[in-house]
């Protein structure tokens, strides 16, 4: 495995992957059994995969958040390898941003909504910085998770918007025994809350309906930012003390009955 802290470097390596199918895995660190998941199935796919290890501050809205967030290159390092990862791109900020974030990517309409109503900023961040980090890789494909589904529809658009020539793969949620949702804020949670946290799934499987889902979560002490119906998946974020938690699950289609009653 190959660590990359100078961009120019790395140009000049990628400059030699012309012919080389490329799969490329954009983290911000802190990682787990899902990022696990979207770098097994990169390598499967293609003939070397690309990590990123970017703590990306402009997608932040709370610099608490930032500060808090857990994060530990080292280890980071040690799994990647593990992992069968090629390379690594762990670069410094000025470096992802020499404009000072003056130029950015916007959306005007999802990433208002759902998450982008409560974090002000953040989707800006998100799809600035992904934009930036495809430019510089260049891969053939990059592997999003679906537990984020709101950065993921929002990123697909955006490399159609902008004829970016790298294919979005979409990897299923990879969850715990119990049915939460890894992330890497899950290390934040205290040992109460992570037996709570768990509830955010099954209100989602097992509501009637979003509102619903909601009271429930509300009732068991969650603070409910949104649960929302949208097409045929069931959306949600809600906090336990300062850690916010989002997922989202498919919803059964409706049955014939259904259907011809409407």
């Amino acid at each position: 495995m190959k660590l990359h802290r100078d961009l120019d470097a790395w140009r000049a390596d990628r400059a030699g992957l012309e012919s080389t199918r490329l799969g490329f895995v954009p983290t911000m660190g802190g990682l787990h059994a899902g990022h696990r998941s979207l770098v097994e199935r990169s390598v499967t796919e293609n003939d070397l995969t690309v990590v990123s290890l970017f703590l990306n501050p402009t997608q932040f809205d709370q610099a608490a958040d930032l500060d808090s967030y857990p994060a530990d290159g080292a280890r980071d390092l040690e799994v990647l390898a593990d992992w069968g990862v090629d390379h690594v791109l762990a670069p410094a900020r000025d470096d992802i941003y020499p404009d000072d974030y003056r130029y950015r990517v916007s959306e005007q309409s999802l990433s208002r909504e759902l998450c982008g109503a409560h974090r002000s900023g953040h989707f800006d961040g998100v799809l600035t910085v992904v934009m930036r980090l495809l430019n510089l890789v260049r891969a053939d494909r990059a592997y999003f998770g679906e537990k984020d589904w709101q950065q993921l529809e929002l990123v697909r658009g955006m490399v159609e918007a902008f004829f970016v020539g790298t294919e979005i793969v979409a990897c299923p949620i990879v969850r715990e025994a119990d049915g939460l949702a890894l992330s890497s804020r899950n290390a934040r949670l205290d040992a109460t809350q992570r037996r709570l946290a768990p509830a955010l799934y099954r209100a989602l499987v097992s509501s009637p309906d979003a509102d619903s889902a909601a009271r429930r979560l509300a009732g068991q002490g969650f603070d409910v930012d949104y649960v929302e119906d949208r097409g045929r998946r069931r959306l949600a974020a809600a906090r336990l003390g300062e850690v916010r938690l989002i997922d989202n699950v498919a919803l059964p289609e409706p049955t014939e009955a259904l259907r011809d009653a409407s």
